[in-house]
């Protein structure tokens, strides 16, 4: 499997970590969006929204984490994901999309770059618009978990594919994660797992440090 992405974009940290969850091996080929790398002719064609990431399995191309997460999910069923309860599965859901829908496309780089660009707002401004968000987002988690120490019980999954990006992104921007710490422990016990130090940005061959 050949896997586009960036090692800061938070979609492509996702999948990293759900492959490595998986135990799968796969081709990692950067794509930087700082330099506009999303918008070369190559990359268009693989994927016209021209974001990030794209999964390549040899017979079809996959975009967006959280459908290239539970395609992994369906085609490579152990370790799962998901709860085998529906209504565990739908929590869980909920959690990922929490984070995926609601916090993270607010601070995506487009976003930021139409903010600065054509609403002029201050690289200050910037940054409190990115902190507003999160701080609404993780406040609400903060209330819905019961760390066991993942979302879903004694292993990591879905939303933790989808928790530990947010949390380096909200690092970056200086937040404060001291005040949530029902997802701080979540995050202590992912960073103990290989799978999730395999996939953090520091470790990605594109890293800019």
């Amino acid at each position: 499997m050949d896997l586009y992405g960036y090692f800061r974009s938070s979609a492509s940290y996702r999948v990293r970590i759900g492959l490595n969850l998986k135990g799968l091996d796969y081709e990692y080929y950067p794509v930087n969006l700082l330099k506009g790398d999303q918008h070369g002719e190559h990359y268009h064609r693989l994927n016209p929204q021209r974001l990030l990431p794209t999964l390549d399995d040899g017979n079809s191309r996959l975009t967006q984490s959280l459908a290239i997460l539970e395609w992994l999910d369906e085609t490579h069923p152990e370790p799962a994901l998901l709860p085998k309860d529906p209504i565990a599965r739908a929590q869980i859901r909920a959690l990922a999309h929490s984070v995926a829908s609601d916090i993270q496309p607010l601070q995506n780089l487009r976003v930021l770059k139409y903010l600065q660009a054509q609403l002029e707002i201050s690289d200050e401004d910037k940054i409190q618009w990115i902190q507003h968000w999160i701080q609404l987002g993780f406040s609400a988690l903060e209330k819905q978990l019961i760390p066991a120490p993942f979302a879903a019980g004694d292993t990591p999954g879905l939303f933790e594919c989808c928790l530990l990006p947010q949390i380096y992104s909200a690092e970056r921007f200086g937040m404060d994660m001291d005040q949530y710490p029902k997802i701080q422990k979540i995050a202590y016990a992912c960073n103990e797992l290989p799978a999730f130090i395999k996939a953090h940005p520091s470790e990605q061959p594109d890293c800019i440090v």
